[in-house]
């Protein structure tokens, strides 16, 4: 059985002009990102590539219209490299543009169609959550389905990652908190999966430790405190990337998509409602197997006892932003059955990485709790 493998290769840069310079960005390289990024650090170097704004193509996460338009739009160039410089929702789109002959990106999540990498990619993340700079899957929102997808193949996954710190500095505050907790979310789902093993769970205790930090930071010097870490902050979200890349993520990301899909809520945000429910589940269900490992280390980090660690992490993120009910976002009461059955339905592939099976009752419940 493949415990660990890590394709991608990383490297880190002080500025975007030294990466720049060390890629030797051509008229053959398309460069998705967005127009705040590249007006301060891409437009001064007067690089002769092909730029893609996203937000041209519609606000929030990625959707089956977005990357269809953008598609249609490069179809006539020609490129051999595509780079991403963004948060979730670049990467997702980029990723998917590598691929041969690709008309409607609804016939590759749905795999339709043959999965054939035709092209380097090279991702650089502007925001500490996702980790998606080391897997191999991108997530968008299927409207006519009206859910998101995820489609995980090695087609997709990027030959370069790259870290540069300083395209952290713009994230407003309360995105780099959602993103922050994305990716404590994938360590720990990462951690209690069934294909844990001692390499990803390494990975996975350090961006426990590093996000749970630089949190605990925040708190005691205020948000400006997270400038002062922005390298460790994408170092931690690399972390949860390559540990969740080789386990996958389970519950917590399989109930988020039916509310993210249906309302765009941010991904982040939309993990950060079902965190604690999920795990207190979990833990009431098969509290001594590889659960018992994780309570005790956020025992100690967080000056605890196991019994209460998820509601000491509720309160340590409430004390930085305030979970919401699902009904705020506007779900409605008989969407509790529907999502529950579209989790059970459409999430399987995330369902078999749950630390224990949830039924489709428990998963109700668990929507119920929170509405």
């Amino acid at each position: 059985m493949q415990l660990f493998t890590l394709k991608t290769r990383l490297s880190r840069f002080d500025s975007f002009a030294a990466f720049a310079q060390e890629f030797r960005l051509t008229e053959r390289d398309l460069v998705i990102t967005h127009a705040f990024l590249h007006e301060p650090f891409m437009k001064p170097l007067d690089l002769p590539c092909h730029f893609v704004m996203q937000e041209r193509y519609g606000a929030g996460e990625p959707s089956d219209v977005m990357m269809n338009s953008i598609l249609a739009d490069v179809k006539d160039l020609s490129f051999d490299r595509v780079v991403a410089v963004g948060g979730g929702t670049v990467i997702d789109i980029a990723k998917l543009f590598v691929l041969e002959g690709l008309v409607d990106v609804v016939t590759a999540f749905e795999r339709s169609i043959p999965l054939v990498k035709g092209k380097q990619l090279v991702i650089i993340p502007t925001t500490c959550g996702t980790g998606s700079e080391v897997t191999n899957l991108s997530i968008a929102e299927i409207t006519s389905k009206q859910t998101k997808m995820g489609l995980a193949d090695d087609a997709i996954l990027p030959d370069e990652a790259v870290i540069i710190p300083e395209l952290l500095r713009g994230l407003p505050f309360n995105f780099y908190t959602y993103s922050a907790i994305d990716a404590f979310i994938h360590a720990v789902e990462s951690y209690v999966s069934p294909k844990s093993n001692p390499y990803t769970r390494l990975y996975a205790k350090a961006a426990i430790e590093l996000i749970l930090d630089v949190f605990g930071g925040i708190l005691e010097r205020g948000p400006e405190y997270r400038f002062e870490r922005m390298e460790d902050m994408l170092m931690a979200s690399n972390f949860a990337g390559i540990a969740f890349g080789n386990t996958g993520v389970g519950a917590v990301h399989a109930l988020s998509y039916p509310l993210g899909g249906t309302y765009h809520v941010p991904h982040g945000e939309a993990n950060y409602q079902f965190f604690a429910a999920v795990f207190k589940r979990y833990q009431e269900k098969q509290p001594l197997g590889r659960i018992q490992e994780l309570d005790a280390l956020l025992a100690g980090l967080l000056h605890t006892e196991t019994a209460n660690v998820y509601d000491r992490l509720e309160r340590l993120f409430g004390q930085l932003l305030s979970r919401n009910s699902l009904r705020s976002y506007g779900m409605k009461p008989a969407e509790i059955e529907t999502f529950a059955d579209t989790v059970m339905q459409k999430q399987g592939r995330l369902l078999a990485n749950n630390y224990v099976a949830l039924t489709r009752d428990e998963i109700r419940d668990i929507y119920k709790s929170l509405f």
